[in-house]
């Protein structure tokens, strides 16, 4: 049986595996992750048939606890896409800000219409809207490309139904609603420090914004697509009854121990309430056909299945390394050194700008800190939550050209590649610090 520093190597050498299979060499992520879990159990000596058991413990415990949620999130952000719910939100925000205000008016677009809606496909359904905006106001598109890409990127690693945060919950046991609501609130001063940024620094580089629809043209086309409160339906009642049910789970029992309780616990499970917001968002289909709808739920289905597959690997791998005696040895090695919150930022940091991926290395993050949680101080409820919430903000630190999303934000941005590093790459420095000292601030204020 390995001990000692030999434990601290197979870990070491587990991690720059993954990096490198999954970065360098582009074999998916899934592989990797089993690959992984399964050499860490062979150099520990653990016993075959235990290796066999704990991977399908951990594969399985994983996406039981987050499966459903993931599938009924994808599916609400396609319909809200597809019926064009996504683009009727962001225009009433227009309306309520004003379009002299751009730049501020994208950004709350963005931060509300990516709740449900994954920040790749989010800013390609809101960038006809932004570019729109940016000739109007003649405001540089370095500017209005953050303003609009920051937001969504804030929501995307840090709120569950996104797979990153959904999945670090499910391998760590956090109660989704809670990381739903102190998610939201660590993501507004966070989207407004990324946009006083761009206003101040990323100003100073000038791009035209690409040609395309006139505002008047994008407005006339919104008017038929479905009224904003139906818009927001399938987002806002999800999130309330997930924060009901929450409520209603406390040992306080606001509600009491009867009927009541039972159902808002019901309701206010993760997986019902999503799948509650996407019957609701079947309102917004103004001509039902099923062969529309079962594409639609296909192709959610389809987007989610990798993350899914990625989400259970990832769990073998952590619980792996909970049986192996790698964990109590990190943890004792790391008693001393005071870490907290600070070193699953760091390491999701380190992971997402080697190899690209923020739901990939929350993941593996997730994994590693399983069994080292007790020892730094981070095995309550409320522990669980913001570790979640810093290794999200650690997983947008640094967005640069191994990341699908500055190809996404710079492309439909009008923005040459030197251009994206300084704004936009730079941006998400700014955005993922900025974002960890509100984690942290608000961690204190927790008591944790």
């Amino acid at each position: 049986m390995a001990e000692g520093p030999v434990l601290l190597l197979i870990l070491l050498l587990s991690v720059v595996f993954i990096v490198l299979m999954t970065s360098r060499f582009r074999v998916h992520p899934f592989l990797v992750l089993l690959l992984a879990a399964i050499g860490v159990g062979i150099a520990t000596s653990l016993p075959m048939p235990e290796i066999i058991a704990a991977l399908k413990s951990g594969f399985g415990n994983t996406l039981g606890s987050i499966g459903i949620v993931i599938i009924a999130g994808t599916i609400i952000g396609v319909i809200l896409e597809k019926t064009g719910a996504s683009l009727s939100m962001a225009n009433m925000i227009l309306r309520l800000v004003g379009k002299e205000r751009s730049p501020l008016a994208i950004s709350i677009a963005g931060y509300i219409v990516g709740i449900p809606i994954f920040c790749d496909s989010g800013f390609v359904v809101l960038s006809p809207l932004n570019n729109a905006l940016a000739r109007i106001s003649k405001t540089s598109m370095t500017v209005m490309a953050f303003a609009l890409a920051g937001p969504l990127y804030v929501i995307h690693c840090l709120i569950p139904p996104h797979p990153g945060p959904t999945a670090a919950a499910g391998v760590l046991g956090g109660d989704l609603g809670l990381i739903i609501f102190w998610g939201i609130i660590a993501g507004i001063p966070a989207v407004f420090l990324g946009l006083y940024w761009a206003l101040k620094f990323a100003s100073r580089y000038y791009a035209e914004p690409p040609s395309g629809e006139s505002f008047e043209e994008i407005v006339s086309r919104v008017k038929s697509l479905p009224s904003p409160a139906v818009s927001f339906a399938p987002i806002a009642i999800p999130i309330i009854l997930i924060g009901l049910g929450s409520f209603a789970g406390l040992d306080t029992r606001p509600f009491g121990t009867g009927r009541l309780q039972e159902v808002l616990i019901f309701l206010g499970d993760p997986g019902i309430a999503l799948l509650t917001g996407v019957f609701i968002s079947l309102a917004l289909v103004k001509k039902w056909s099923t062969d529309v709808l079962g594409e639609w739920t296909g192709q959610a289905i389809k987007s989610a299945g990798p993350i899914i597959a990625i989400t259970g690997a990832g769990g073998a791998f952590g619980y792996m390394l909970r049986i192996t005696p790698i964990g109590d040895y990190l943890g004792s090695s790391l008693l001393g050194l005071e870490a907290g919150l600070l070193l699953p930022f760091i390491l999701a940091a380190a992971l997402k700008t080697a190899q690209g991926s923020s739901t990939v290395s929350v993941i593996t993050t997730s994994s590693l800190m399983v069994p080292i949680l007790p020892q730094l101080g981070l095995d309550s409820t409320l522990g669980i939550v913001f570790t979640v919430l810093a290794m999200g903000a650690g997983s947008m630190v640094v967005s640069h050209a191994n990341d699908s999303y500055f190809w996404v934000v710079s492309k439909f941005s009008n923005l040459d590649v030197g251009t994206a590093y300084r704004t936009y790459s730079t941006g998400t420095i700014v955005l993922g610090v900025s974002t960890m000292i509100v984690i942290y601030l608000l961690s204190l204020a927790a008591g944790v």
